[in-house]
């Protein structure tokens, strides 16, 4: 499945004003990819990992990478390839952002100017991947 890279970006920058990083990244990704599920589904189901997952920031996982992996699940259904693109993403973010913690990244939740960014790289790379 191709998605369009710029559309995917404006969906996520737009969500990510309102929404969490994980919330952001699972609906914009599902949308782009016209994804049988609705947008208040794809809000309830990533809820609980914003803010490094229930808001733990300093021990949490980042919502950006928790959204794609999320989308990755709803998106295949071939688990040997689920779990291939999950390997490869989370390696792929944690080489980009030095961690995959929430905490370390948004020197625990004090400062989220790089999460936006974080959940279109990770999108991106997950766009790659479903597009190979």
């Amino acid at each position: 499945m191709k998605l369009d890279k710029k559309i995917l970006e404006e969906k996520i920058r737009q969500y990510r004003e309102s929404k969490s990083c994980s919330e952001s990244t699972l609906t914009g990704l599902c949308e782009v990819a016209e994804l049988p599920i609705s947008q208040g589904e794809m809000t309830t189901i990533a809820c609980g990992f914003a803010g490094g997952i229930g808001g733990t920031f300093d021990e949490g996982t980042c919502g950006a990478l928790t959204g794609a992996l999320m989308a990755n699940g709803l998106a295949l259904d071939d688990c040997e390839k689920i779990k291939n693109n999950a390997k490869e993403i989370f390696k792929t973010f944690k080489e980009e952002y030095g961690s995959v913690c929430c905490g370390t990244i948004t020197s625990n939740g004090e400062d989220k100017s790089q999460c936006v960014d974080c959940c279109v790289f990770i999108a991106n790379k997950l766009a790659d991947l479903w597009g190979e």
